[in-house]
């Protein structure tokens, strides 16, 4: 297909626009250590706002992900939008392949920006290990976190005794970085409720070319790492507040995991659970997404008399 025609880069003009119009611009930031990070900060940073962190998921770059609530956050924080390492523009020579690093890279991406003050953080799938990583080790910096889809507290043995849909880590991998055009439906049937009926392969080859053909190996060894000796009583407890959000007929990880994430953390998190959605709500349900995230960041907590009022009331 020509490329005047192609429909992968009439998508990424809008999505850009969408960006631009939004108030965000892109930069990229070299961390002196082989590490290159490509952001979308504000144009204008506003000190009177609080600062919003998005971190995107395995798969298509931070644009693509966050484009549909991008633009209803921008006027309330300064908002920055990464591209993780070995995504979009980002990428590094040194050896690590964790999230731990990941949140590393973000954290002195934040300080070489000049990010002043606590952070709001918001993780999409992946991107909630690291949203996760950053509050364990920057517990004074990030000061609310929500949690998407994210199965923190997997274990190493869940994938043993076949609590997901595939055989072994391997076989995800193969379906998380799709190489061809049936792995690539296969990869919208885990992840949609709601999947389109037609998806000519053509669209499907250029999507592959432009999200999935960069930094394969690399990204492998990400998700290779995300179980490995993977314990629950390993696993901090954070103590910042905590939104959980998680599609009700989500395949790639299922809802126990939301169940357990919150049993975890215990009194400082919330789980809420989106209806008639899949692992990628925030393009199956965007309403609703923001809905969500706008009443735990944006909107303040009701009175405390009020709060004390009412339970004398029974209400």
């Amino acid at each position: 297909m020509s490329r005047f025609f192609s429909l992968i880069s009439l998508r990424n003009w809008c999505i850009r626009s969408t960006f631009l119009n939004s108030g965000l611009r892109p930069t990229t930031t070299d961390l002196g250590d082989g590490t290159v990070m490509h952001c979308w900060v504000p144009k204008t940073r506003h000190e009177s706002k609080p600062n919003l962190l998005l971190i995107h998921g395995i798969g298509a770059n931070a644009m693509w992900q966050w484009a549909e609530v991008v633009g209803r956050l921008t006027p309330h924080f300064n908002v920055y939008v990464p591209d993780l390492v070995f995504f979009g523009s980002s990428h590094t020579t040194r050896p690590e392949r964790n999230e731990s690093f990941q949140a590393e890279c973000l954290m002195r991406l934040m300080e070489a920006l000049c990010v002043k003050g606590r952070l709001r953080v918001v993780g999409l799938s992946y991107g909630g290990f690291v949203a996760y990583s950053m509050a364990v080790q920057f517990k004074d910096v990030v000061e609310r976190l929500v949690i998407c889809c994210a199965a923190v507290c997997m274990e190493e043995q869940d994938i043993v005794e076949g609590r997901f849909k595939v055989a072994d880590v391997e076989a995800a991998a193969d379906i998380l970085l799709p190489q061809t055009p049936e792995k690539l439906k296969e990869l919208i049937n885990f992840t949609l409720c709601n999947r389109p009926k037609i998806l000519p392969t053509c669209f499907l080859l250029e999507f592959i070319h432009e999200m999935y053909s960069q930094h394969v190996e690399e990204r492998r060894e990400l998700i290779r790492a995300i179980p490995r000796e993977r314990k629950i009583s390993e696993i901090p407890r954070i103590t910042q507040p905590t939104l959980i959000i998680w599609g009700e007929q989500d395949q790639i990880f299922p809802l126990e995991f939301g169940h357990r994430l919150k049993g975890h953390i215990g009194d400082n998190a919330k789980l809420v659970v989106i209806k008639n959605a899949g692992h990628a709500f925030n393009i199956e349900r965007p309403r609703e997404f923001y809905r969500h995230l706008k009443e735990f960041l944006i909107d303040p907590p009701p009175p405390r008399a009020t709060c004390l009022s009412a339970c004398q009331n029974g209400k």
